[in-house]
């Protein structure tokens, strides 16, 4: 979609006057031989008449398309046929674990969707990066830009405030715990972009452990074999949206959601204990 000949963004507001320009629909051929959506329920840590709140695992999108025939909402639909409206509020890498929140009324995916463009939600990430991760580093304040790789990909990465189609993005860090060579961290992002967390903290010369895209590759393939840690391999991402703040649609009181840490990771950092 095009607002006055330009690329619309999530954020793009319009006014009178403005020219918009929707292309053409095209309709896929169905295909018989596409791979069968499954139902599935996920790990549930709140849920009421209006919402649901699931701990979603590393690896699953939240939702199917670029090559990925279903995600959490599709398979959840498929799982629950009694429901008769499931949406998305928000959404989480692929690679990325913890709270994910799903509307069981079109009342209340409005209501929680103008929390986060108001930025009344809160939430906190943990991150383990590689490295002694400095005290005096609380705030990254980078711009971030869009792009696609030569595969075509999508890719963000750290551009001057001045480009063209820079995002100006801020991140909070507190160290929770530094090891020999890793920091557990909490993590705040003040503004919602793609892959925020993941390439600011690259930026900062601490990548997440086990990220793919943006990380220490060399590092990573250390700990999948696990020579980095005795007895155990590593083979994800150490990103983890470990709480959710966020008032609810229907009493506006706050409502607090945690997902409890992966096993997985929650075994590295016993490890490095």
């Amino acid at each position: 979609v095009r607002v006055n000949k330009a690329r619309a963004q999530p954020e793009t507001r319009l006014v009178l006057g403005d020219l918009v320009r929707v292309p053409p629909l095209r309709l896929e051929t169905p295909n018989p031989h596409a791979p069968v959506v499954h139902g599935r329920e996920f790990p549930v840590i709140y849920e009421d008449e209006l919402i649901i709140a699931i701990n979603k695992p590393a690896g699953v999108a939240v939702h199917g398309g670029s090559g990925v025939s279903s995600g959490v909402i599709e398979q959840l639909r498929k799982a629950r046929p009694q429901e008769r409206f499931l949406e998305l509020v928000h959404r989480l890498d692929k690679e990325t674990s913890g709270v994910l929140l799903i509307a069981k009324k079109r009342s209340a995916l409005t209501a929680l969707q103008h929390c986060f463009r108001q930025r009344t939600v809160h939430k906190i990430y943990s991150a383990m990066v590689s490295g002694q991760w400095p005290t005096s580093c609380k705030v990254i304040d980078a711009t971030l830009h869009k792009y696609l790789n030569t595969e075509g990909e999508r890719r963000v990465r750290v551009v001057d405030a001045d480009h063209v189609a820079a995002q100006r993005s801020i991140t909070l860090v507190t160290v929770v715990k530094q090891y020999q060579w890793a920091a557990l961290l909490d993590v705040i992002i003040k503004t919602g972009r793609t892959h925020q967390i993941r390439v600011h903290l690259t930026h900062a010369g601490h990548p997440i452990l086990g990220d793919s895209k943006y990380g220490d590759f060399s590092l990573n393939k250390a700990l999948a074999a696990g020579n980095m840690v005795k007895g155990m391999k590593f083979e994800r991402m150490f990103l983890h949206a470990r709480e959710l703040r966020i008032p609810h649609p229907r009493t506006a009181q706050e409502l607090v959601i945690l997902a409890p840490m992966p096993p997985q990771c929650e075994a590295l950092t016993n490890s490095l204990t």
